[in-house]
């Protein structure tokens, strides 16, 4: 087998990973999963949402509250490899329990290899129009 072929491999696998960590992130994300989003985040994480940018730690905080929202989906997922840094762009859907009003965010997750494995280092959300 030449290099070609296992970098091909490697994507492959690597893309595989990726997916189920974004379907990961966002289960969490819906079920205050804070033990799975220890898991998936960089020491070094930092999410900025509008208005707000917050640590890991600061982070992992605000998701062990009861989340604000539920039928959280996502659409559209593009993800790119980028030698050790992958971004995931996406549209995410959900439903806000104060009103019912249907929301729309798009987002974009930064993954890094380390150690031989994929953690989320960056996340960034916006609603649309703002």
């Amino acid at each position: 087998m030449n290099d070609t072929n296992t970098d091909t491999e490697q994507s492959i696998e690597d893309l595989r990973i990726l997916e189920q960590l974004n379907n990961d992130y966002v289960h969490a994300d819906q079920f205050n999963d804070v033990q799975r989003f220890s898991e998936l985040l960089g020491e070094d994480f930092v999410v900025q949402t509008p208005g707000v940018t917050r640590d890991r730690a600061e982070f992992l905080e605000y998701i062990a509250k009861p989340r604000p929202f539920k039928d959280l989906a996502v659409h559209d997922v593009k993800i790119r490899i980028l030698s050790d840094v992958a971004l995931i762009h996406a549209r995410a859907t959900y439903i806000m329990l104060a009103d019912g009003a249907a929301q729309e965010a798009l987002y974009t997750d930064t993954y890094q290899k380390r150690e031989g494995g994929w953690v989320c280092v960056s996340a960034c959300a916006i609603a649309p129009g703002t």
